[in-house]
C-alpha cells in the first residue's frame, strides 16, 4: 500500500484548488523529502500536476470517507472549519493533523477559523494564515500554474464562461450573449466554454451571440484543454467561478462579475491592472436559487466597458511581454 506522508484534503472545485495553490506550495517548499498526495476530485488530478507542490491525487469529493491510503505521518485540513472534515482525516489515523481548532474537535489545535481582525478574509488568505500558524511560510501571492503541454483550442480568443456552481452566481445568459455579440462585432473572435452539465448553457448563448457552431467549446475541453485555452486567451469574461481563477492563475485579462460574494473573499488579487472583478456592493447567498440580485444589477454596458477597456489595453502588450510577466508571478 501506497505511504502517504502528507495527506492534504481539499475535496471542492477547481476554484477551490487553485486558491489552496499558496498553502499547497508553502507544504511542499517546507518537507521537501516528503511525498505530499492531494485528496481532490479525481478531474482536478492534471491541474493539481501544474502546481507542482502535489506528488498525487487520492480521488475524494466533500466529506465523503476517504479511501484507504497507507499511514499518514502529517493529514493538512484546507477543506473547511470542521468538524466533519476534521473528522474525515482523523479516520485515517494521522500522527498529526493541522488544522482549524473547533469546539466540537477539542484535541485539534489550531487558530480560530475567522479572522482575528475580523471582517472580509480572502479565501487564499485563510489557508495561508492556517499554515502560518503552524510554522510555515505561505506567499499568499503564488497563485501561478505551469503551462500545460498543448495547444490552445482557440488561441487569442475572448472566452466567455457562462456557467457558474450555483444559480446564484449565474449571470442571466441573454446578458452573455449581448457581450459575446458586441465583441465579436468589434472584430474579435469569441468562444463559449462550459463544462458537459452546461453544454445546454452555452449553446444557448453561443446562438444568440450568433457564433459559429465551431466557436462552442463546451463539453469539448478537458481540465488541461481549458488551462491551455485560458493562458493563451486574449480575455476571460466569467462570473465567480474557477475559470476566473485560471484567469488569475495565467495573469490572463479577465472581467469577473461577483454577485453575492464580493471580490475581497473570492476575487484575484488586488492590484492587478489586467483584471476587472465588477461587484455591486451587494452580499447574498452564493448557494440561491436564482441569480442574486446584486449580480443582476451589473449592466451588459458595465461588462463591456471592462472589457473593452482591457482589450485596448491588452492591444499594446506584446504577448511575449505578458508570458515574461506570467513567468515572474
Amino acid at each position: 500500500m501506497t505511504r502517504h506522508h502528507v495527506l492534504v484534503l481539499r475535496a471542492l472545485g477547481l476554484g477551490d484548488l487553485l486558491t489552496a495553490v499558496p498553502a499547497l506550495r508553502a507544504l511542499r517548499r517546507a518537507l521537501p523529502g516528503r511525498r505530499i498526495t492531494l485528496a481532490a476530485p479525481a478531474a482536478l488530478a492534471p491541474l493539481a500536476g501544474l502546481t507542482g507542490a502535489v506528488h498525487g491525487v487520492l480521488p475524494a469529493r466533500g466529506l465523503r470517507p476517504l479511501p484507504p491510503c497507507g499511514p499518514v505521518d502529517l493529514a493538512v485540513n484546507l477543506h473547511g472549519r470542521g468538524p466533519q472534515s476534521h473528522r474525515v482525516l482523523r479516520d485515517l489515523h494521522p500522527a498529526r493533523l493541522l488544522a482549524f481548532a473547533h469546539p466540537r474537535v477539542p484535541d485539534v489545535a489550531g487558530p480560530p477559523f475567522d479572522p482575528p481582525h475580523g471582517g472580509e478574509e480572502h479565501e487564499v488568505a485563510r489557508w495561508c494564515r492556517l499554515l502560518a500558524s503552524c510554522g510555515f511560510a505561505p506567499d499568499p501571492g503564488d497563485l501561478g500554474l505551469a503551462e500545460p503541454d498543448r495547444p490552445s483550442p482557440a488561441p487569442g480568443a475572448v472566452v466567455v464562461h457562462p456557467g457558474a456552481g450555483s444559480p446564484a452566481r449565474r449571470w442571466p445568459p441573454e446578458r452573455f450573449a449581448r457581450v459575446a455579440a458586441a465583441l465579436r462585432a468589434d472584430g474579435h473572435r469569441v468562444v463559449v466554454t462550459g463544462g458537459p452539465g452546461e453544454t445546454g448553457l452555452a449553446a444557448h448563448v453561443a446562438g444568440a451571440a450568433g457564433l459559429a457552431p465551431c466557436d462552442d467549446l463546451s463539453g469539448r475541453t478537458g481540465p488541461l484543454d481549458l488551462a491551455a485555452l485560458v493562458a493563451h486567451a486574449r480575455l476571460v469574461v466569467c462570473g465567480d467561478t474557477g475559470t476566473g481563477h485560471l484567469a488569475t492563475a495565467y495573469r490572463t485579462p479577465s472581467v469577473l462579475l461577483f454577485g453575492p460574494t464580493p471580490p475581497a473573499a473570492w476575487g484575484p488579487p488586488p492590484g492587478r491592472a489586467e483584471h476587472r472583478a465588477l461587484w455591486a456592493g451587494r452580499r447574498g447567498d452564493p448557494h440561491g436559487p436564482e441569480p442574486d440580485p446584486g449580480l443582476l444589477a451589473i449592466r451588459v454596458p458595465d461588462v463591456l466597458d471592462a472589457a473593452r477597456g482591457l482589450l485596448e489595453r491588452e492591444r499594446g502588450t506584446p504577448w511575449g511581454i505578458r508570458a515574461d510577466i506570467r513567468a515572474r508571478s
